[in-house]
């Protein structure tokens, strides 16, 4: 996952967020281009280090890092094999391994979905249209004129006076869902969180939701500003072979089809209907929507191999040395999408920044607490997760199956797609306002001669799409913050630019590979304000807490009691 930037004229007027003073002391702290001298401090982390790993966690050898491959176990090895170089600890039980009982489920839908039920019928092209898979282990789905509706948002959110599917009964029926949440399209402040996306938003969710209201299949519409990434990352992202929990069921109880369609495809698919996109659309982002029975039919069908198997988070751990019963988290993602379709001859998706820049910070932090000789007082646990590039797998599976006490555990510091293109100012917090690790953040990034800002496009929901959610969503204080808004060579435009680069060329394509001209200075100026913060939990004997407001709060004090 890797942050983008919303465009220049969005980010005119920007409060520096934090404990600065007021605006003249806030210019001082941000003039000069070159590091404070607190981060050339001796702990060993350097972008040497860090690029050494990401050098060998990105290279073909690797074969892009996809759990149930090769390449898992020449990562899951790396990874622990490192850890024992550096004198860490194994987890629990003695194995540097936790064990994730996966199902890997190797999609092929027919080559195109027929809608039909009005005039002409609408051949929809699989890739150019559509993408889709099933979570049911089944050799072979089917869907025979299932009737199609339009559900907005795919929304049932209490808390909100919101029910999308009011008066709607599914079953049998194919649900059309639009991507993020209400508000986000006409930018209305009184409809959920406004700009700033909800879980409600995300794609896991409107699959989830559209199972429990027992539709037989379910079809989102891509759209790239509000999900915040092209079609190109949804055709790479969704086809071939796909990871997903175990279930008792197998899957009986999910969609039989979960899909997307383009925006053109939806767009032809409503004029067939006899509707307008952009009125329904409208429609759907204001209160007391209901859903739109489109009159027309989706036929479709896929094939299935299935296997299940257990892939792999990496863990070891520093004990403390006066409460080793309380645990600091450190956490990255191992995983990629391993080998794809080709793109201009390269079939190798090989996630340099997302997520060999996560790793390689991890193990640099880790190697900084090895090489200290004055030990941290709480224990530190490194933790290297699965499958969160197919719904943050890994580390929900490790929320739902602890290593150490969720109640022992201070706090989560997760890293995730750090920049490649040099020192940062700024110091940019994903959910800012949620926790008071805010606080030691900002301290932090003052001690580096930088600032903090808030995450600069809530509404794409970068909260929810890197593996600090799941510790989070069990209680666990998280905090998921990097370098991404200006450059302290190049400046704020620069660093937009280079963002938005990354994200239209190479997000989940084969193109996220090392390169010599790489920067890696801002992830080692990242890796040791992590590291920093760490240090100073580990030697606190108080345990950070979340903000009145945060839905975590009350999750996590009642797992305190």
């Amino acid at each position: 996952m890797r942050l983008s930037l919303a465009p220049a004229a969005a980010l005119l007027g920007l409060l520096l967020v934090g404990c600065q003073g007021n605006s003249s002391n806030q210019s001082a702290a941000t003039d000069s281009a070159a590091p404070a001298a607190d981060t050339a401090a001796t702990d060993g982390i350097s972008a040497a280090v860090i690029g050494r790993h990401l050098q060998r966690l990105a290279s073909d050898e690797f074969l892009g890092r996809k759990p149930f491959t090769a390449g898992e176990t020449k990562t899951v090895n790396y990874l622990a094999d490192e850890f024992k170089k550096l004198g860490l600890q194994p987890g629990p039980g003695g194995s540097y391994f936790q064990p994730v009982p996966l199902v890997e489920i190797n999609s092929t839908p027919a080559a195109t979905m027929l809608v039909g039920g009005k005039g002409q019928p609408l051949t929809l092209r699989y890739k150019t249209d559509f993408v889709a898979v099933t979570e049911r282990e089944q050799p072979r789905i089917e869907l025979k004129n299932s009737p199609l509706v339009f559900a907005g948002y795919g929304v049932v959110a209490p808390e909100y006076h919101w029910n999308d599917y009011q008066g709607l009964d599914v079953k049998g029926k194919t649900v059309v869902v639009l991507i993020n949440d209400p508000g986000f399209v006409v930018n209305d402040t009184t409809l959920f969180k406004g700009k700033a996306m909800t879980y409600y938003g995300r794609w896991t969710y409107k699959y989830e939701e559209a199972a429990r209201q027992g539709a037989a299949a379910v079809l989102i519409v891509h759209d790239t500003r509000p999900a915040s990434y092209p079609w190109s990352v949804v055709e790479s992202s969704w086809s071939g072979s796909q990871l997903f929990p175990q279930s008792d069921d197998q899957g009986a109880s999910k969609c039989g089809l979960e899909g997307w369609v383009t925006l053109d495809a939806a767009k032809r698919m409503f004029q067939a209907a006899g509707q307008s996109f952009d009125a329904l659309q409208a429609a759907a982002n204001k209160p007391g929507f209901r859903p739109v029975p489109l009159g027309l039919n989706l036929s479709a069908s896929l094939t299935t191999r299935t296997r299940r198997m257990a892939s792999k988070n990496v863990v070891a751990v520093l004990p403390g040395t006066e409460r080793p019963d309380e645990y600091i988290l450190y956490t990255a993602h191992w995983d990629h999408l391993g080998v794809g379709p080709a793109v201009a001859g390269d079939s190798i998706y090989n996630g340099a920044v997302d997520n060999a820049s996560g790793c390689a910070a991890l193990l640099s932090i880790a190697q900084a607490f090895a090489e200290n000789p004055q030990k941290p007082k709480r224990s530190m646990v490194f933790l290297a997760v699965t499958g969160e590039e197919q719904g943050l797998l890994g580390s929900a599976y490790y929320a739902a199956h602890p290593l150490f006490p969720l109640n022992k555990t201070v706090a989560d510091l997760n890293m995730d797609a750090l920049t490649d293109f040099g020192p940062m100012k700024d110091l940019t917090v994903v959910g800012y306002g949620q926790s008071e690790l805010d606080d030691y953040a900002t301290a932090a990034a003052q001690a580096q001669g930088r600032y903090i800002v808030p995450d600069q496009t809530p509404e794409q929901g970068h909260f929810f799409r890197s593996d600090h959610f799941s510790l989070a969503h069990v209680g666990v204080p998280a905090l998921y913050a990097s370098g991404r808004f200006e450059s302290r060579a190049k400046g704020k435009d620069y660093a937009r630019e280079q963002n938005e680069l990354y994200e239209e060329k190479h997000y989940h394509q084969p193109s996220d590979e090392y390169r010599p001209d790489m920067d890696l200075g801002g992830m080692a100026e990242d890796a040791r304000l992590l590291y920093r913060i760490g240090r100073r939990l580990g030697d606190e004997t108080t345990f950070p807490k979340w903000k009145p407001g945060s839905e975590f709060k009350a999750i996590r004090e009642k797992s305190l009691l």
